[in-house]
């Protein structure tokens, strides 16, 4: 699938340290409860930090407990694009970012959160950069 974003790899590497690369180009994962974004409670706009494309908002983020930054919906329908992904004998939902491809985390169903959609977007903190609302 072409996207908005797209760089040749030597590109990526270059502007992307090299856990953001592995994770965003390699779908990686950053080891559990060591994001900057796991247990922030700042008000803003979570953007993929490859491209800069918004994807979720703090009104959306929840504390899940499981280690990586956690939203029970995308910023905007467009935003993600859900993938099914067979890795590491599972079968799981990919989150991708729609504008760049990259790596964002996966998304889970039915985990009985108390949310408003019953999902669990459980996202990479690497992925993501926050940008804060000015008060």
């Amino acid at each position: 699938m072409p996207y908005d974003v797209e760089k040749p790899d030597e590109q990526w590497r270059a502007e992307l340290s090299p856990q953001e690369y592995h994770v965003l180009r390699e779908a990686g994962t950053e080891p559990a409860f060591t994001g900057e974004y796991t247990d922030t409670k700042t008000k803003g706009v979570y953007s993929c930090r490859a491209c800069g494309a918004e994807l979720f908002t703090s009104g959306t983020k929840f504390a899940s407990h499981c280690g990586w930054p956690s939203f029970y919906d995308a910023h905007d329908s467009d935003a993600v694009e859900l993938l099914v992904d067979t890795s590491h004998g599972m079968v799981r939902t990919e989150v991708r970012c729609a504008r760049c491809g990259s790596h964002l985390g996966h998304v889970f169903e039915g985990e009985g959160y108390p949310t408003p959609t019953d999902q669990r977007y459980c996202i990479n903190s690497v992925s993501l950069r926050l940008v804060a609302d000015e008060d």
